[in-house]
């Protein structure tokens, strides 16, 4: 049979067998989802290292030892966060208004290649804890990896008193099924994590959808920084996995008055500045015809990408950066760059660095994350006031920063860009973004307390109010 109409089938039994298990599940009391929860986070986290191993091995991408850190992310420091929410049944009363979690219904999960084990787990375990059931839909680069957390994460929520059929997986992954999930009567939101394509598809599906931009995080060393620790954040951080998390620096901006010491710090600590004549046969390298990010660098090493570009550096080298003065989007230093690649630009004070981070991030990336160096608090208003991102993060690496792995944000790995990214939410996605909230408000006011007083004339007062009104004048008139 035709593959493409295999997926559709296989989705439209998914969804269905999802929707009557979520039925069930919609029922169960917050105690009874929070021991599931617990339940095959406990147990998935026992597998945390075999499936970072199988993603590294199918994708061709990252690190296996950084996606054990993503796993254990996901598995453990995600559920940490959540464990305690409050997501169904009443959820507070106050001021005469009661509030009632209420579960959406069917999940639609999209996985990318990127980060697929780490991101089935969040995705299967906020859906859990918000009383959702879930569809896992893989990319097919990554599907062996993803069906295989998945269905783990299926057996463990079974195990522990979920209705079976709750977590579905798609094993047949393609395009028009993905499209059919997306687009069917019974899928009640899409957590969209992935190509730009890909979520502007989600958004356009007809259903309700949270998806993400691309990033393309600039990060500014201002004066004031401490140099070696903030080129130690940035490396750490565009290492990370081969800088597969869209949170990581795309580009990094100093002052002309710092260049010279943070030239000689990253050359320290491991980066290498490319020639004019080596960024130009690695910028032909990193965009395609079409003006898209070449596949083959995403989340290979340093050596990997240069033998591939043709070009020679030390061994060793972390990182590969390339001095520019434009951004554009045919300058693919100014672009997001998910591998261990750096644009680097120099301004001659905090002013102008602001306003070519927003350059930047008008370019590829707004609505995303920005990363700021700096002991200077004015400058950190300054720039929480105007910079087009949902996450400013300061003094601290963009990878974890960002997805609150060394921040206190929301742990997650699905980050709203706000309206300025074309996102229906700035939030880093937690339950709570998985569920309706209905309002049970008691009346404080009757209509009288609500219409305005209006003065009667004479002509509209009874023989009561005439009265009254009389007694009322001859009164003033004795006092007086």
């Amino acid at each position: 049979m035709d593959k493409d109409l295999l997926s559709i089938q296989q989705v439209r039994d998914l969804v269905k067998k999802s929707k009557e298990a979520q039925k069930i599940y919609s029922e169960f009391s917050q105690e009874k989802i929070d021991k599931i929860v617990y339940e095959v986070s406990m147990e998935i986290r026992k597998h945390n290292e075999k499936l970072a191993k199988m993603a590294a091995e199918e994708t061709g991408f990252g690190k296996w030892e950084d996606k054990v850190i993503k796993n254990k992310f996901a598995s453990e420091g995600v559920y940490e966060y959540i464990k305690d929410m409050k997501t169904v049944g009443i959820l507070k009363e106050e001021n005469k208004v009661m509030e009632v979690g209420v579960p959406v219904g069917v999940i639609a999960g999209l996985i990318p290649s990127t980060n697929p084990t780490s991101t089935t787990i969040y995705k299967t375990l906020i859906s859990l804890k918000s009383g959702n059931g879930i569809v896992v839909s893989p990319h097919p680069n990554a599907k062996n990896c993803i069906i295989e957390t998945a269905k783990l994460l299926q057996e463990a929520a079974t195990k522990a008193g979920a209705p079976e059929g709750l977590i579905g997986v798609v094993e047949i992954p393609t395009m028009e099924g993905t499209s059919a999930l997306m687009k069917h009567k019974d899928i009640a939101l899409i957590l969209a994590t992935g190509g730009e394509a890909m979520v502007k598809a989600a958004y356009s599906s007809g259903n309700p959808a949270i998806g993400v931009g691309p990033g393309n995080g600039p990060a500014f060393i201002e004066r004031s920084a401490d140099i070696k620790l903030a080129v130690k954040r940035i490396l750490d951080s565009k290492t990370f996995d081969n800088g597969v998390i869209c949170a990581s620096e795309q580009s990094i901006i100093v002052e002309e008055v710092k260049k010279d010491e943070v030239v000689r710090e990253l050359k320290n600590q491991g980066a290498y500045f490319l020639t004019r004549e080596e960024s130009g046969k690695l910028g032909k390298f990193i965009l395609r015809s079409n003006g898209t990010m070449n596949p083959q660098i995403v989340g290979k090493s340093p050596q990997v990408i240069a033998d591939l570009a043709g070009i020679t550096i030390p061994e060793g080298t972390r990182v590969l950066i390339s001095e520019e003065n434009t951004v554009s989007k045919t300058n693919p230093y100014s672009r997001e760059k998910l591998a261990p690649i750096l644009g680097f630009y120099v301004e001659k004070d905090w002013e102008s660095a602001c306003e070519r981070s927003m350059e930047i991030l008008y370019n590829e990336g707004k609505g995303h994350t920005l990363v700021l160096h700096t002991t200077n608090q004015e400058v950190i208003k300054a720039f929480a006031l105007k910079k087009p991102v949902s996450r400013l993060l300061v003094n601290t690496p963009g990878a974890l920063g960002g997805i609150g792995g060394s921040t206190n944000l929301a742990p997650a790995l699905t980050l709203g860009c706000g309206a300025v990214g074309g996102s229906s939410t700035s939030d880093n996605i937690t339950p709570m973004n998985l569920i309706n909230i209905r309002r049970v408000a008691c009346g404080v006011k009757e209509i009288e307390d609500i219409r305005p007083v209006t003065k009667k004339s004479s002509m509209e007062l009874n023989g009561v109010e005439i009265e009254a009104l009389i007694k009322k004048v001859l009164g003033e008139i004795l006092r007086g």
